[in-house]
């Protein structure tokens, strides 16, 4: 039995909601509408989703991914472009709203499979809708910099696949460590407490 997510926290799935249409508005004003697909921009809208409807995984694999994209936001955006309002939010505001929630939805075990899944259905959107050469999600091609050190794409997909799989789960993991999921009893004997009064 688990605990449900009462209305007035699902409601905190407005806010990825407004981090996900000002980074929408964004890049429909500037053009690659295709970086909405990026993990950490659509992960904002798959967190609003799963908190909506009252989702624990969606919730879970969403909120995992905030940390991986905070950091290559800083790297490959922030250094090298500077401070976009819709942007910094997205990734700032995500992260600030998936670590709060991930404090009561808290992590189980599995749920950086669901973020493995997350990603491997995202890369394959970003390959077949998002333009070539933005290259969303590493969908396309090689990251720059490291073509002298693989082949092909394919072998390039291959590693970095096993690297997020274990990065995710390493994640999940430390999450969990922080944000145990309470076991079932904990909860039967909550219902329960809260039926007799």
């Amino acid at each position: 039995m688990a605990e449900r997510l009462g209305t007035r926290f699902r409601l905190i799935g407005f806010l990825p909601l407004i981090f996900f249409l000002g980074q929408a508005i964004h890049y429909w004003r500037y053009g690659g509408v295709g970086n909405l697909l990026w993990m950490c921009n659509i992960g904002n809208l798959l967190l609003a989703l799963g908190l909506f409807i009252g989702h624990r995984e969606l919730i879970r694999a969403a909120a995992i991914w905030t940390i991986p994209g905070l950091w290559i936001w800083i790297q490959y955006v922030l250094l090298a472009s500077g401070v976009f309002f819709s942007s910094t939010l997205a990734h700032i505001g995500g992260i600030t709203v998936g670590l709060i929630v991930l404090s009561r939805v808290r992590m189980d075990r599995i749920a950086w499979l669901y973020a493995f899944i997350w990603y491997l259905f995202m890369q394959l959107a970003s390959r077949l809708i998002a333009p070539s050469a933005l290259n969303v999600n590493l969908g396309h091609r090689i990251q720059p910099g490291w073509e002298n050190t693989f082949s092909s794409y394919w072998k390039f997909w291959l590693v970095l696949t096993a690297v997020v799989a274990a990065g995710l789960w390493v994640l999940g993991m430390i999450l969990s460590w922080i944000w145990p999921a309470r076991s079932t009893e904990q909860f039967a004997e909550k219902f329960e407490t809260e039926i007799e009064k």
